[in-house]
């Protein structure tokens, strides 16, 4: 795998711009022009990552074309980490991941965008949740690759304090991102990715990302129970949750799914993929796209092909009554800033067994996913 520039990228950014923000400037890179009516693509990388090295594999894909000749994409970087960013003043206290998230507003606004659908990856991931948690009504969708909604435990704090003795910055986030099986398996994702972080990354920068993340407090969210408390605190928006069966985070990602509404949640548990799924199977996350963004009322003209590879994993649960291989679109509606009313729909997901009691009676559509 290489990483590098294409003329002809429908990743080429028709602007990009530092903006202003109360926890620093963020680097942005905005493609297509905001409507009022319709969301914009936000994107949140990983620690050690940035818009290119976390997502270029999977925006640059054919497949993804279809996607963003609809709606407009913005990618946003945390302070510090675009490509060959200078190194942050000694006076500067790098944000906490809850101050990141409310980097998000000052975004929004500067671009006049009145709602996303977030793509976030790891640390973007959990950035965008707490975003949503906090700013409900500017989110319609979220795609969470990897979220970890735990704060780490004081075993992880101590493992990680003995790590920065005997891994160099380039390693512990190779560790961050790749299972120990991927990384002995697949050596030139692993180097490539590696090389990147060490000759494109601001290392001081890097390291406060890294420090920030090891840091967050946990997401106190709970499933809803019919009956249960009220005051429950989850993600009240569309959320599809995407993992690779070696990933380092497949255990965080079935607990984040465990905590959230089951009627507006997917888990999508890829086969043969690890902790980049974004960018070893392009094709199987953008097809999940199409169907997630297509299931909230966008998309209704973009090709919806069936997935190009249909092995076995997880992810052929999908159910909301048991039987596998299918996800189910169950179409609400609501109400845009601009009066006018957006069919939506939510896609359920059984990965972890449940059974979902309730559906609706009103289920035109139904697509059939494997991975």
């Amino acid at each position: 795998m290489v990483l590098e520039e294409n003329d002809d990228s429908v990743f080429e950014p028709q602007i990009t711009e530092h903006v202003e923000t109360q926890y620093g400037d963020v680097h942005c890179i905005l493609t297509g022009t905001p409507k009022a009516n319709q969301p914009v693509i936000l994107t949140f990388h990983d620690v050690g990552l940035n818009h290119k090295s976390c997502f270029e594999t999977l925006f640059n894909h054919e497949d993804m074309h279809e996607i963003v000749r609809h709606l407009p994409v913005c990618h946003v970087e945390a302070p510090g980490q675009h490509e060959e960013a200078k190194t942050l003043p000694t006076a500067y206290t790098y944000p906490t991941m809850d101050q990141l998230s409310e980097v998000l507003p000052s975004v929004l606004n500067h671009f006049e965008v009145n709602s996303i659908i977030g793509v976030g990856v790891g640390a973007g991931a959990y950035i965008l949740a707490r975003f949503a948690l906090n700013h409900p009504d500017l989110v319609d969708g979220l795609v969470l690759i990897n979220i970890n909604p735990n704060a780490e435990s004081l075993m992880d704090t101590v493992a990680n304090k003995i790590t920065d003795w005997t891994l160099t910055l380039p390693d512990r986030v190779i560790t961050h991102l790749f299972g120990k099986d991927e990384i002995q398996a697949n050596h030139d994702l692993v180097s490539t990715y590696r090389h990147y972080i060490t000759t494109t990354m601001n290392q001081s920068n890097v390291s406060q990302f890294l420090r920030s993340y090891n840091n967050r407090n946990a997401l106190e969210i709970e499933r809803p129970v019919p009956g249960g408390n009220v005051n429950v605190k989850t993600l009240l928006c569309s959320s599809l949750l995407v993992v690779g069966d070696s990933s380092p985070a497949v255990e965080a990602v079935v607990d984040c799914n465990s905590k959230l509404n089951p009627t507006k949640t997917t888990l999508l548990k890829m086969a043969d993929c690890g902790g980049l799924p974004q960018v070893v199977q392009p094709a199987k996350v953008i097809e999940a796209l199409k169907y997630f963004i297509q299931g909230m009322g966008y998309l209704s003209s973009a090709s919806m092909t069936r997935l190009r590879s249909r092995t076995t994993s997880s992810c052929s649960n999908m159910s909301v009554d048991g039987s596998r291989g299918r996800a189910h679109t169950n179409e609400r509606r609501r109400t845009h800033s601009h009066g006018t009313e957006e069919r939506r729909g939510c896609a359920h997901t059984d990965v972890s067994m449940e059974s979902i009691s309730t559906v609706s009676q009103n289920v035109p559509n139904m697509a059939e996913l494997a991975c």
